[in-house]
């Protein structure tokens, strides 16, 4: 009996200590750390989650950078009646947002530098809105859809003046409207180039 009493005495004693300890932890230790430490176990064994940083924009938001030495550009038509054409050079944007410039794209070639690059685009209808003499200097720069234009075709160029462009480079895009196919009410959809040229041509 002595024996069992004594076993008895030491778990009661034991059980009082363990009680005495927890409450002392949980007073001395603040609740934000319990927590933390609980939710730190819970997220063992999960797998990590790894996340793509963010991409850099590039120049003339290209997907990928230009190799050193080059310029970067991009020309995009209008498209129907809410959507102006654009022209990125450097990431410089120029927004073309009327519709009548035929005498002044005719001044603007003939007094251009005897080196230039020259960015061409449409908004609306170039087919009727280019008078026929600002289509012969675009056709002289090398142009080989300037006369095929129909009404509300989109259309982009690039065209040198003074040097010349690389053979693989995509100088023109023409796209007509068709009423089955387009993208916009009465309008095709839009056009565009895109790439780097060599600082050094220029």
């Amino acid at each position: 009996p002595l024996a069992v009493f004594v076993k008895l005495a030491g778990l009661l004693l034991m059980s009082f200590v363990a009680w005495y300890m927890g409450c002392l932890f949980a007073y001395l230790i603040p609740k934000e750390t319990i927590i933390t430490s609980v939710a730190n176990l819970q997220d063992i064994g999960r797998k990590p989650v790894l996340r793509a940083p963010d991409p850099k924009r590039q120049k003339c938001d290209h997907w990928s950078p230009c190799p050193p030495g080059n310029y970067a550009y991009r020309i995009l038509s209008g498209g129907g009646k809410a959507k102006s054409a654009k022209i990125c050079f450097e990431d410089e944007l120029f927004v073309i947002d009327s519709a009548d410039h035929s005498r002044e794209m005719m001044t603007f070639i003939k007094n251009a530098p005897e080196v230039s690059l020259l960015l061409m685009v449409t908004q609306d209808d170039g087919s009727t809105r280019l008078k026929n003499d600002t289509k012969k200097l675009v056709e002289n720069l090398g142009s080989k859809e300037i006369w095929n234009m129909k009404f509300r075709s989109s259309w982009a160029f690039v065209a040198a003046r003074g040097f010349k462009l690389p053979d693989n480079m995509q100088k023109e895009k023409i796209e007509h409207s068709d009423k089955n196919n387009n993208r916009y009410r009465g309008w095709p959809a839009e056009v565009q180039i895109e790439g780097c040229i060599p600082r050094n041509l220029i």
